[in-house]
């Protein structure tokens, strides 16, 4: 039986699954204080047991994306909010290279804020 977590990324289509796994891979290889939690029906990643992000496929775009959780304290130019008052996204094209340069400064952005 697959837990929670493991099945939102089985039940994905290909190429958004395969996006989604090595987001998640490489979201957990980045800091070892990051942790992977199920919250709201969703997976979460955790730093040192506050939330900083979460994984989700965007319904209108049907593109994979990076959920920031304080994404209002980060600026980057590729970081959108829609209509939302404190998260920012980071749409992922599933079919191109993952840009993990730019990932991975969201990340250590994101792990500055919450180390406080």
């Amino acid at each position: 039986m697959l837990s929670p977590i493991d099945n939102y990324y089985f039940q994905k289509e290909e190429p958004v699954k395969s996006c989604l796994q090595f987001l998640r891979a490489h979201i957990l290889k980045s800091d070892p204080s990051i942790t992977e939690a199920w919250k709201y029906g969703m997976p979460f990643f955790c730093y040192k047991g506050k939330m900083i992000c979460y994984l989700w496929v965007h319904k209108k775009h049907l593109q994979p994306y990076l959920g920031l959780v304080e994404g209002k304290s980060i600026h980057h130019p590729d970081l959108i909010s829609e209509k939302r008052a404190k998260m920012k996204i980071l749409l992922i094209d599933a079919t191109k290279d993952i840009p993990v340069n730019k990932i991975n400064k969201i990340l250590k952005a994101m792990i500055a804020l919450r180390a406080d």
